[in-house]
């Protein structure tokens, strides 16, 4: 969605995180009249599907683990903060190879919970995006 708010254009867009291979999402609701949940972070066996894919259940000589639970993850659960955190670093980093963006300005707005973004152009016209981060109840 997006919005007119004074003289900044509001962007607002909803992220779907995927799990990596051999990990699904599961939800877990809590909180009773506010509805809240934490997001499990689950291995799964992968072992029939392909004969050349290791499976993460089922440890082999070249089994590798994903660096997802090491990074983004308290525990074996999705740690949004952590994401939030990952994604505005990748942002600043990738704008920073952008040659054509030169007139313009990022600035990384601190959230704990998202990733907000402001540019402004060079007649101080800013956007603000606004990257909501969601999984799907029953991904992969």
């Amino acid at each position: 969605s997006w919005n007119v708010f004074e003289d900044r254009i509001i962007y607002q867009l909803v992220v779907f995180l995927q799990p990596p291979p051999g990990y699904s999402f599961r939800l877990e609701l809590y909180g009773g009249t506010e509805r809240r949940c934490n997001i499990r972070v689950v291995m799964e066996c992968t072992c029939s599907r392909t004969g050349d894919t290791f499976c993460l259940l089922h440890p082999s000589d070249n089994n590798q683990s994903s660096p997802l639970l090491s990074t983004l993850c308290t525990g074996s659960y999705l740690d949004v903060e952590e994401v939030a955190c990952w994604v505005q670093n990748l942002v600043q980093s990738a704008w920073e190879r952008l040659p054509q963006w030169h007139d313009w300005q990022l600035q990384v707005l601190s959230s704990s919970h998202s990733c907000r973004l402001l540019l402004t152009c060079p007649g101080q016209v800013q956007l603000c995006a606004v990257l909501v981060f969601a999984v799907q109840q029953g991904s992969p």
